[in-house]
């Protein structure tokens, strides 16, 4: 199992895809993910498009998509196409799980989450039982008992245990809602997305989306990840740790401040971002990208 296969992807145009969470306004750590994916994007004179992951209202900002694209149009990082909603994509879900079923590739799990520690360890699976009409259960996919490898583009080879270190996991919440990883793998696939650039916290969920895609015989997907930035305190950045909204007052130099965190050298002084994101294109270099979680604290 791998996500690349060289043959496949030379053939395709370069998709690429930023899909944030609505549940808040872009931070800094964000926009350095965006701007690395619009960049690879660019530079391969490819498509790059935008994504809004609502599949969990109770967490949600209603005005944080509007935020979200008004943050990166103002900092230059336009997109291709109209925006897509998963909210909108839940007959593609449900189909897909349905293909699932009929492959005998998940089954329904009544464990509680309190109840489990570490990796899955498979105690519904062999109990055949049936799902319930109150939507009190979980369905998860069989995960294959072999190894996954992958080559990342920015962090190198990777291997997981697929069975040990990985398990059966979730592919429907007992609340009725997909779940992250089957909407993803089925979205990626019907926008034919090639490429996926994205902070190494979502490192994890390349096993389990590989699972879907092989699964389902899905198109393959290069993947590249990079570290996190992190804040004074050393901590990821993020919505939950309450990270503030990335400026965009001054789009230039927050540009600036993303392209330095990812490594690019000597961008030119300018106060005009469109000049800055040009450059950015032309001398965009993916192997310069730091291996270790950036420090940043705004000046």
């Amino acid at each position: 199992m791998t996500a690349v296969d060289a043959s496949e992807t030379s053939t395709r145009k370069y998709i690429g895809r930023f899909a944030p969470s609505p549940t808040g306004p872009l931070h800094f750590g964000s926009l350095v993910a965006a701007l690395a994916s619009w960049l690879d994007a660019r530079s391969h004179e490819g498509s790059w498009l935008l994504r809004i992951e609502d599949l969990d209202p109770p967490r949600e900002d209603p005005s944080a998509p509007d935020t979200i694209k008004r943050q990166l149009e103002t900092l230059g990082l336009t997109w291709d196409g109209a925006p897509l909603y998963q909210s909108t994509r839940q007959d593609a879900y449900d189909e897909a799980l349905n293909e699932l079923r009929n492959k005998g590739m998940v089954y329904v799990c009544t464990c509680s989450r309190k109840s489990i520690r570490g990796v899955y360890p498979g105690n519904c699976r062999e109990k055949r039982l049936e799902e319930s009409a109150t939507g009190a259960c979980a369905i998860r996919l069989r995960v294959p008992q072999k190894i996954a490898t992958f080559n990342d583009r920015i962090s190198g080879s990777h291997i997981f245990d697929l069975n040990n270190t990985v398990g059966d996991f979730i592919v429907r919440r007992r609340d009725g809602r997909t779940a992250y990883q089957l909407a993803v793998a089925v979205d990626d696939e019907y926008q034919n997305v090639t490429d996926i650039i994205r902070g190494d916290d979502l490192l994890d969920s390349t096993p389990r989306q590989l699972c879907i895609i092989e699964a389902l015989g899905y198109q393959s997907v290069r993947y590249g990840h990079l570290p996190v930035i992190l804040g004074a305190d050393h901590k990821k950045l993020s919505k939950q740790a309450h990270a503030a909204p990335v400026s965009i007052e001054k789009p230039e130099k927050t540009i600036r401040d993303a392209l330095l965190c990812l490594g690019q050298t000597s961008p030119p002084d300018t106060d005009n971002v469109q000049i800055l994101l040009n450059w950015a294109i032309e001398n965009w270099q993916p192997d310069m990208i730091p291996a270790r979680s950036t420090v940043w604290t705004p000046a």
